[in-house]
């Protein structure tokens, strides 16, 4: 398994106000994003963008994405 890093800061703005967020790991990435898309789309929306996504990466029969299998 790889070990990554990510150095970002992520300013948002809309009517309502901004944040600022800095994550440092894909995961904390991943849920500001997600955040941001539920915000932005609504939470019916947000998860089918998502499931698009996810199509990229089938899985097998063992829960792991074939890219990761070799």
């Amino acid at each position: 398994m790889t070990t990554v890093t990510i150095d970002a800061d992520i300013k948002v703005s809309w009517p309502q106000g901004h944040s600022s967020y800095s994550p440092s790991s894909p995961e904390e990435l991943a849920i500001i994003g997600i955040d941001l898309l539920v915000k932005d789309l609504g939470t019916k929306a947000a998860q089918q963008f998502i499931e698009q996504v996810f199509e990229k990466y089938p899985i097998d029969d063992m829960g792991t994405p074939h890219t990761e299998r070799e």
